[in-house]
This record gives C-alpha cells, sequence and structure tokens, in this order.
C-alpha cells in the first residue's frame, strides 16, 4: 500500500484503479488523467484538488458514471461497476435545484423516482432539510432563495436518496469566501453526524483543509496523484480552526505542491500560444 492509495482495498468502500482517460485521437489526443488510483474508507471525506487542466472533473464524472470510455477500474465494496450506480449520489457545481418545486419538492424528487409512498418521502425529505439548516424555507422556491440555500438544497436532495458515496464537484465554487467558510462547518457537522464518505472536488486549499481527512494534491495534465496529506486537525472541526498555526502549515504544504502544478499549466499555455 502506497500513501498515494489510501488504506488497504479490503477495508474500502470505493477504489478507482489505474484510471486514465484521453480526449481526441491521433494529433488532437488530449490524456487528461494518467494512472489515478486511490482507495477510500468508510465515512472519509477526501478533498481532491490540483491546478486547472489537471482532470479533477473528469475523475469526477468517471466515478460517478457519467464516462464510461476510460481505461482502468471503479469498483464499490470490491465490485467493479460502469455507468451510473444507485450507491454514489452527485452534487455538481451548476445551479440544479428545479425553480418549478419547493425546497422540500426538490429533495423529494429522488424518492418520488423510487416510489415512496407520500408520508415517507414527505417525512424524509423534511429530516435532511433540517439536517441542511433549511426547515424554515421549506415552503421557498429556489428564486427566492439565496446561492448557499440552493447550494445546500441539491446536497439535502442528493443525500435523501441514501447514496454509500457521496462526490461533490466544487458545490459552493459560485460563493464568496465567507460564506463559504461557513457552509463549510455545515458540511463538516453533515458529514459527522451521517458518518457519509465523501469525495470533493474544490480548487480551494482552505475549504480543503477545514473539511477533509486527507487531500489528494493533482499534478497539471495529465493529472496524477502528486502527493496525499494526511489533515491531523482534530474533530469536530469548525472554521475557527483556521485561525490555528497547524493549519497554516498544512496550507502552506499544499499551496506548495499546488504553486509547482499551477505554474507548469501557466507555463504550458503559454507556450501554446506563442506556437500559434
Amino acid at each position: 500500500m502506497t500513501a498515494e492509495q489510501g488504506p488497504a482495498e479490503e477495508s474500502a468502500v470505493l477504489t478507482v484503479e489505474g484510471i486514465s482517460k484521453t480526449f481526441g485521437s491521433d494529433g488532437t489526443a488530449v490524456t487528461a488523467i494518467a494512472d489515478v488510483t486511490l482507495n477510500v474508507k468508510q465515512g472519509e471525506l477526501i478533498s481532491v484538488i490540483g491546478p486547472s487542466g489537471c482532470g479533477k472533473s473528469t475523475l469526477f464524472n468517471i466515478i460517478g458514471g457519467l464516462i464510461t470510455d476510460y481505461g482502468g477500474e471503479v469498483r464499490i465494496d470490491g465490485s467493479r461497476v460502469s455507468g451510473c450506480h444507485p450507491d454514489i449520489g452527485m452534487v455538481f457545481q451548476e445551479e440544479s435545484t428545479f425553480p418549478w418545486r419547493t425546497a422540500l419538492e426538490n429533495v423529494e424528487f429522488p424518492l418520488e423516482v423510487r416510489d415512496l409512498s407520500a408520508a415517507e418521502r414527505r417525512e424524509r425529505a423534511q429530516r435532511f432539510l433540517a439536517l441542511v439548516g433549511l426547515t424554515e424555507f421549506a415552503d421557498r422556491y429556489p428564486s427566492e432563495l439565496s446561492g448557499g440555500m440552493k447550494a445546500r438544497t441539491a446536497i439535502a436532495r442528493t443525500l435523501a436518496a441514501h447514496p454509500k458515496i457521496l462526490l461533490m464537484d466544487e458545490p459552493f465554487g459560485a460563493l464568496d469566501e465567507q460564506t463559504r467558510l461557513l457552509l463549510g462547518d455545515r458540511i463538516s457537522q453533515i458529514h459527522r453526524e451521517l458518518g457519509q464518505t465523501t469525495l470533493l472536488i474544490t480548487h480551494s486549499i482552505t475549504e480543503a483543509v477545514h473539511l477533509s481527512d486527507r487531500v489528494v494534491v493533482m499534478t497539471y495534465r495529465p493529472g496524477r496523484i502528486k502527493r496525499v496529506v494526511e489533515v491531523d486537525l482534530p474533530h469536530p472541526r469548525s472554521s475557527e480552526i483556521i485561525e490555528s498555526e497547524q493549519f497554516g502549515h498544512l496550507v502552506a504544504r499544499i499551496w506548495h505542491d499546488l504553486r509547482e502544478e499551477a505554474s507548469r499549466g501557466l507555463e504550458a499555455d503559454e507556450a501554446a500560444r506563442r506556437s500559434n
């Protein structure tokens, strides 16, 4: 077992092994990610961070089953999966609430698809709205909610379906830093209460260290795992921890790696511009 892989596969709920993906062919081929291997154990929250173009979202879409043509394997509890899987729930950066449904009705939607009774749908939806702190806004439509509230509604909707693994791709990417930190406190609370296995894609080092058990740092394209940083900060954890010296050391350590890869990306982009 390597630090990049994480826990042994027999104790992992999610395994990605040797994942590679190339887009295009011949002279236009671009390898987005190459030979990514990672084991995630039950209840872990892992962040994946890297420079633009490193293949974070490609990895997210492969694990979530939205990309099925790739090299390597994705396994849940040791069994290979391909395509969308009921054990995996996804939350995207793009605003995804249904504008014609209230917050409560949005959360009920995946439960309707599963043909639960109206009473059971309502009870479960109310429970998860309460978990994300939106009980008082259950009857509001998305147009009446802030960006942070809509993001929380989308998270509640995904969690209500009881996925074994939660994938989140920059769910707070459109929000200001202060709001992201406060919503991070809510995510930490939800993760603690549910013990939800979570993989978070983010551009924010602060967010990654605040929320995660481990932070996976990706290289510039093709995306490989450069380093896995253990976040050995105490739980329960709130945004107040960003003031600590230990937090600052972890942020600096990740930034050192990320800065190297981001610089490589800028140099590659500049070389491409000069050649055109």
